[in-house]
């Protein structure tokens, strides 16, 4: 009924930066915190940061002063900025939400994944 879809991964260069987007659609539907984690091959999925419905955020230590969420509800969209890309943040990046949807329980959604690679 809700669908999560990311987009915005790609191949860069460390040090480049890309911006990762993520749309929720469907109907009847009221989004509450979002999110983004990423899983590199061989590692668990990890979170990356957090936006609440009151746009408090938070972030892994890792990509703090190099990452910003952010949230656009007119447009059901989550963003993730990432700045000075290091070649550890190679992951498949998902986008997570957690969705009150009519006829449903509050749960959490999460998209197909996007994949960022970053090149040393």
């Amino acid at each position: 009924q809700v669908q999560l879809v990311e987009s915005g991964g790609g191949l860069v260069q460390a040090g480049g930066s890309l911006r990762l987007s993520c749309v929720a659609s469907g109907s009847d539907f009221s989004l509450n915190a979002m999110g983004w984690y990423r899983q590199a091959p061989g590692k668990q999925r990890e979170l990356v940061a957090r936006i609440s419905g009151a746009f408090d955020t938070n972030y892994a230590n890792s990509v703090k002063g190099r990452f910003t969420i952010s949230r656009d509800n007119s447009k059901n969209t989550v963003y993730l900025q990432m700045n000075s890309l290091k070649p550890e943040d190679t992951a498949v990046y998902y986008c997570n939400a957690n969705i009150w949807a009519r006829g449903a329980a509050i749960m959490d959604y999460w998209g197909k994944g996007t994949l960022v690679t970053v090149s040393s």
